[in-house]
């Protein structure tokens, strides 16, 4: 193996909290953080090689079929960062309730969820669960999903790494309206073990079908040295999809029948799509009901990926491929993967953080744009999601930052949060 990749230095408070989340692991385990002056935050606004240029990359394709777009033009775009909130211990992830209420919910690296209310972080977390997980490098309260009923289902979903390490998701319960959970009404869905520290995904979300989708890395090391992304005896490197209102007894989650492993014997019925090395950050366009994937890359290429509104089974080729390149030998033009919509190079960043299809009304400029990022630097880039690629994403932004999420609220109004300075900013749209 080549040097180890890349890794987001994680800035806390002191030195102790050293810390490396989501970034890119070579062939060590063990975390490293590289000096500010490593990170690409000054690199040029245009991309050093295209991904029509990498080796095996397809012809370009046109439009998909996907409803809800083509007025997007990123051409005329500019994007900015307004902060809204900051004293948040390295936030991960930022979504909302659907209740009605307005409020935004940030996950923090630490085990705590808080509350920002009309522009106000609340003092108290809505949950806090630190002394059931192991937090520091890519371990911690990872990932946060509200029931699609809630508050009528009062139930809401976390992904953790646990005190030895290994991935748990699990529900709580919250009455409506409620600023606290209830810290006991945990209920465990799913727990795996993870054979190294890195690359524990840890996204949840709920799809347009009501089925919890969940995000899951190869377990780390480098270059998948278990082939776990391939394998179908493993959840690693997967997008997993489980029905959480039909289990019963021992069975906290029922396998929806068109789950497109669910009769195959070798394989586990909860995957969904595979082929992944660490998808950190991943979303639905709230329109199309498309999932979209940052998937967290390797030593040279970061990608994003999309998988139209109700196509299982998909196999994005990890840890053959790495966004357009041969990975591993010279399979990466095999008919069986699919490639990404885009990928950028080391030159523009180390760790992509995958963002939304914005479909608020607040910031025109941006209506039916996806957005995303990389932790390295806070390059922001903008798409057409309607073409299913190869595409050069369009850099719009180089905010310096530390980008660990981006989200949206409920009104569908988009926003990143800041790993370093516990920021919670918002995206606002610039341009003619």
């Amino acid at each position: 193996m080549s040097s180890p990749d890349r890794h987001p230095p994680l800035a806390g408070l002191a030195a102790v909290l050293l810390v490396v989340v989501v970034a890119c692991e070579g062939s060590q385990a063990t975390s490293f953080a590289p000096a500010p002056s490593e990170a690409p935050a000054s690199a040029s606004l245009e991309p050093s090689v295209a991904p029509s240029e990498a080796a095996g990359s397809p012809g370009p394709a046109g439009p998909s079929a996907s409803p809800g777009g083509g007025a997007f033009d990123p051409e005329t775009l500019g994007l900015d960062l307004e902060p809204v909130v900051d004293q948040l211990v390295l936030p991960l992830a930022v979504t909302h309730a659907g209740d009605g209420s307005g409020r935004i919910f940030v996950v923090e690296q630490r085990g705590q969820v808080r509350i920002v209310r009309d522009g106000q972080l609340l003092g108290d977390p809505f949950l806090n669960i630190g002394d059931r997980l192991t937090a520091g490098g890519e371990r911690g309260l990872l990932g946060l999903a509200f029931h699609p009923d809630y508050p009528d289902d009062p139930r809401f979903f976390v992904n953790y790494t646990d005190l030895e390490g290994d991935t748990v998701v699990s529900s709580f319960s919250a009455e409506a309206g409620a600023d606290r959970a209830d810290g006991d009404s945990e209920v465990v869905l799913l727990r795996f073990d993870q054979p190294y520290p890195n690359h524990n995904g840890g996204a949840l979300a709920f799809g347009p079908d009501g089925f919890l989708y969940i995000s899951t890395g190869d377990g780390g090391a480098g270059g998948d040295p278990h082939d776990n992304g391939q394998r179908m005896d493993t959840l690693l490197g997967k997008i997993l999809r489980i029905d959480i209102d039909t289990g019963s007894g021992d069975a906290r989650y029922a396998i929806p029948p068109d789950n497109p492993f669910e009769d195959q014997s070798d394989a586990l019925p909860e995957i969904w799509h595979l082929g992944l090395r660490n998808p950190w950050r991943m979303s639905f366009d709230r329109e199309t009901g498309d999932l979209w994937i940052g998937d967290v890359g390797q030593g040279s290429w970061e990608e994003v990926d999309v998988a139209r509104a109700g196509s299982g089974g998909l196999n994005f080729g990890w840890n053959r491929v790495e966004g357009f390149e041969c990975f591993e030998g010279d399979s990466c033009d095999d008919p069986a993967y699919t490639p990404p919509v885009t990928a950028y190079s080391h030159d523009l960043g180390c760790s992509v953080t995958g963002g939304v299809v914005y479909r608020g009304t607040a910031q025109p400029l941006l209506q039916g744009g996806y957005v995303y990022s990389d932790f390295c630097g806070g390059n922001l880039w903008v798409l057409d999601p309607t073409n299913d690629g190869p595409l050069d994403g369009r850099l719009v932004a180089a905010t310096g930052r530390d980008i660990s999420a981006i989200g949206e609220d409920e009104a569908g109004e988009a926003y990143a949060t800041d790993l370093s300075s516990g920021e919670l900013l918002r995206i606002v749209a610039t341009g003619d």
